[in-house]
């Protein structure tokens, strides 16, 4: 059946569509009913809608309401409110967190509530109709309301056809909506990776120009945004959408500057089979860790700082150690990358040179840290791209299988060998004096990161 044309919406009725009550959260279903039974109007909406229509499990349940935050508040004894640029209302039930907001306005009243700074919005409360919130919401298939009372959605922007031309489409003049919030710029990138749509031309060709407009946004915001670029799944595919659409040099500049200088392009190679192990590792639903994506991001920026100062004559130790406080110092002027997660990437990439190594006590030192795991994951994806690597990777591989006796046995002098199987070397490897490859300015140019998410 067609939807049909109603006064105001485009209805799309409950025979029309695939939206059924039992894909969305029973605790959404409550606060839809209550904000109902109360008199005010509920819908459920955004990605939540858009996702459920293209036969996905949504993860969020959003809602929009002509309730304002207070009455909310005063109808959920489990809610609270959030908030100042956005004033929004949490319903939470357990770790389930409903998010309900007000109908936005589209204009200005006067009131103060709606603030811009440079065209970009910094305060947003004024509140209107639904019509109103429809029409400032950012892209036409995250404008689509489910309503309760009579199961229909409804369009009030030609949602329900660009989402059925799998199609990404701003709402508005392009060059505002991203001027009001930069971060758009990269939602349209994102969601179209992760829908598998195209950016209608009038949404993608202001991106490249207004690409450093992203220099305003809050570097917590971007943090969050390339979690879930990377993250989630389509992490190979969003990083070509951001070069693709020039947004690679303000998300990453240093990055893409080094990928720039890279003539063989083994830089870049790399950085995708990283990428692409870890969409892998997503589709599997076993762990990773923006530690390891950050290491593998800006693995080309830390080896072209490290061989700038190596070629200036400074200290290995010390080139690594400079080489990656620079890189994160200056990446989080545009991503705020939290200590918690650079600490352990200057780990993975501080322990790489020590590989090389075969002394004993270097050897058991190395299995028994606790970032070993992650540093070897990456050693092993380096080597896809540099197959010199290889012996390493696979010596490594076998020392961990053995019991500790045996791998003992077999570092001792003249057993200090790869394992038999791996044995590559018929002449002895030359004695290296202490601190002379230990640092990561001893280590031999590497093209390629891994997985190593464990």
């Amino acid at each position: 059946m067609d939807p049909v044309q109603r006064s105001g919406p485009t209805i799309i009725p409950r025979e029309a569509h695939c939206i059924s009550r039992k894909q969305i959260s029973p605790n959404a279903l409550r606060v839809l009913y209550r904000l109902k039974d109360a008199g005010f109007a509920a819908y459920l909406v955004g990605g939540a809608v858009r996702d459920l229509l293209l036969g996905g499990a949504p993860k969020d349940f959003d809602i929009a309401t002509d309730a304002t935050p207070d009455q909310v508040h005063k109808l959920f004894r489990n809610c609270r409110l959030i908030g100042r640029r956005f004033r929004l209302a949490h319903v939470m039930f357990g770790p389930e967190i409903i998010e309900v907001a007000t109908f936005r306005a589209n204009s200005d009243d006067g009131s103060g509530d709606r603030e811009l700074e440079d065209g970009r919005l910094v305060r947003d409360n004024v509140y209107g109709s639904i019509e109103d919130d429809a029409v400032r919401r950012d892209f036409t298939v995250n404008a689509l309301y489910y309503a309760i009372e009579d199961f229909s959605v409804r369009d009030y922007v030609d949602g329900f056809a660009d989402l059925t031309a799998r199609r990404m489409r701003l709402i508005g003049d392009p060059e505002a909506r991203y001027r009001e919030d930069p971060v758009r710029m990269l939602r349209a990138v994102r969601l179209a990776t992760k829908l598998g749509f195209e950016i209608d031309a009038s949404a993608a060709d202001s991106i490249p120009r207004l690409a450093d407009l992203l220099l305003q946004a809050p570097p917590a915001r971007l943090f969050d945004e390339a979690l879930k670029l990377f993250l989630g799944g389509h992490g190979e595919a969003g990083f070509l959408a951001l070069e693709r659409h020039g947004l690679l040099v303000a998300m990453l500049p240093e990055t893409h500057e080094a990928l720039q200088n890279d003539a063989t392009g083994r830089s870049r190679a790399m950085l995708l089979r990283a990428l692409a192990n870890t969409d892998a590792r997503v589709r599997e639903e076993r762990p990773v860790t923006p530690a390891f994506l950050f290491a593998a991001l800006l693995w080309p920026a830390y080896r072209h700082e490290l061989q700038r100062l190596g070629d200036a004559g400074m200290d290995p130790a010390l080139a690594h150690q400079r080489a990656a406080d620079r890189v994160t110092l200056h990446q989080i002027e545009r991503i705020a990358l939290p200590r918690r997660f650079s600490t352990p990437m200057h780990e993975i990439w501080a322990l790489q040179p020590r590989f090389t190594l075969r002394q004993r006590k270097r050897v058991f030192r190395l299995l028994s840290h606790p970032r070993f795991r992650a540093a070897f994951d990456f050693l092993e994806l380096r080597a896809v791209e540099e197959p010199g690597l290889e012996p390493d990777v696979v010596w490594w591989r076998e020392a961990q299988g053995l019991p500790s006796d045996a791998l003992a046995d077999r570092l001792q002098p003249g057993k200090a060998r790869a394992p038999e199987s791996a044995e590559r070397a018929k002449k002895p490897r030359r004695r290296r004096r202490r601190g002379g490859r230990g640092g990561a300015g001893g280590e031999s140019p590497a093209e390629a990161v891994g997985d190593g998410n464990d």
